[in-house]
């Protein structure tokens, strides 16, 4: 019997291990299942992450063309100039701004070259008379600019971008003295060479201005004459990208050290016709939804679209405490603008005579500058430049229906009148949220959502077939 029972037992024990062994085997066939879900699950999750967050291939080919040491390149040619103050020489072919803005209507016509399209190049120029403040002289003075029209003759919106060429020391009234202006506002004016170097190989809707602007330390001279220019001609300026100091990490006195932040200054209240409006605006809630306050939503979104490990913070101010830039005029002018400038500035570096104190540097120079950052804020200029040309014109006469007391939201709106239009993104967001939340597409020119419009706003963009948006517009009231 111990025979019989060591045999049993041994079969028994033979029989475990081979179930035992089945079942491993049936384990691990089981979670290679499980990880072939798990897998496929993670790939239909990534997809649909994809398809979220629509990226543009050709818009996203632009941003890799933007290259740090072409902008270094550039920076260090201005530089070369020695003084770009705006009431140095004009006839100097080598030092001053005058020698500054010839070339760079150079760069432009090399851009002019190699268009495939019409980019018209012209130096403006007009002569400026003291004005008893930062003007002592009469003045030469010009923007230099390159204008890439647009392909849709419908289509008259215009999108500018700029940057200010003029430099200046301790004493804004020096014009003699180096001024290498290498941040202040070479960084600005460099982007704006970039933006035109990449941009002018591709064709778009509509029209693109690229300027550098004189003028600007002695009192937005240039931005002025060219937002005057803008009215008087009836340009249906769309939007200005104003870039003034973009190119260096960091602060002083703070001592803090950031080159994955932007700062996107833009108005909440309009600077023309306000008396008019402020009543709507108070009744309506609008305070935090005028026209450059949308566009700098719009500057956020991009930047996380297509430029990483960039954050565009909306500042809720038209521009620094107390200050202002050659985005100005235009918001004078009642055109959308915005400013585009560093996180953290260093006043070491910005309108200093070149000297050392105490062991302490002072100057703009071209060694205090992060070209890598340069290259973030220069691509986010060229991606919404790009994704702006290539939508459609926003829809029009948007209302949102008040007839009735209702906790749904109806918005109706009549078609965009230019642009291959392929549908709409009605936009939603929270009263007290800085950004909008939720997109709703649709191919109709009206929707009704299952929000109450007591604690949300709204807005409409229009989509082109390649899926870039519009600006979004504000509903008006319809009764």
């Amino acid at each position: 019997m111990e025979v019989g029972a060591k045999k049993i037992k041994c079969r028994l024990t033979c029989w475990s291990q081979r179930i035992f062994t089945i079942l491993q085997i049936m384990l691990f066939q089981s979670q290679k299942v499980a990880c072939l879900v798990i897998l496929f699950a993670m790939t239909n999750i990534e997809a649909h992450a994809q398809m979220i967050v629509h990226r543009d291939p050709q818009i996203e080919q632009m941003v890799q063309a933007i290259n740090a040491d072409s902008l270094k390149s550039d920076i260090e040619t201005l530089v070369g100039f020695g003084t770009r103050h705006t009431m140095s020489s004009v006839t100097d072919p080598k030092r001053g701004i005058g020698a500054a803005r010839e070339w760079i209507i150079s760069r432009f016509r090399d851009d002019a070259a190699h268009a495939p399209g019409k980019m018209i190049v012209e130096l403006d120029r007009w002569t400026l008379q003291p004005d008893g403040k930062r003007v002592d002289v009469p003045v030469d003075m010009g923007n230099a600019m390159a204008i890439l029209q647009g392909t849709d003759t419908s289509d008259k919106r215009i999108f500018i971008v700029s940057g200010h060429m003029d430099s200046r020391v301790s004493d804004v009234m020096n014009k003699t003295s180096d001024a290498p202006g290498a941040n202040d506002d070479g960084s600005g004016t460099a982007a704006v060479i970039e933006c035109a170097r990449v941009m002018s190989r591709s064709r778009f809707p509509c029209t693109i201005i690229f300027v550098a602007f004189c003028g600007e330390e002695q009192g937005l001279y240039g931005s002025q004459h060219l937002a005057a220019r803008a009215v008087q001609n009836g340009w249906e300026v769309a939007a200005v990208l104003n870039n003034d100091i973009m190119g260096s990490h960091s602060g002083i006195e703070t001592n803090i050290l950031e080159n994955n932040k932007v700062r996107v200054f833009s108005e909440g209240l309009p600077a023309i016709e306000l008396e008019k409006k402020s009543a709507s605006i108070r009744q309506y809630g609008m305070e935090n939804d005028g026209q450059s306050r949308e566009l700098a939503r719009y500057v956020n979104e991009i930047a996380k679209r297509y430029v990483a490990n960039l954050d565009a913070v909306m500042i809720y101010r038209s521009d620094r405490f107390l200050r202002g830039g050659d985005h100005t005029p235009f918001l004078e002018k009642g055109f959308p603008a915005v400013r585009i400038t560093e996180m953290n500035e260093n006043f070491d570096h910005q309108h200093q005579d070149i000297r050392t104190e105490n062991g302490r540097e002072f100057g703009d120079l071209v060694k205090f500058m992060d070209f890598e950052y340069l290259r973030k804020n220069t691509a986010l200029n060229l991606a919404c430049l790009a994704n702006l040309a290539k939508s459609p014109a926003g829809p029009l006469e948007l209302k949102i229906d008040v007839k009735n007391l209702s906790n749904t939201s109806r918005l109706t709106w009549k078609a965009s009148k230019s642009g291959n239009v392929k549908g709409y993104y009605v936009l939603m967001r929270e009263t007290t949220s800085p950004q909008w939340q939720e997109k709703f597409f649709t191919d109709q020119t009206e929707i009704t959502l299952p929000y109450s419009k007591d604690n949300y706003f709204f807005a409409v963009q229009s989509i082109s077939a390649d899926g870039n948006e519009s600006l979004p517009i504000i509903p008006a009231i319809g009764r």
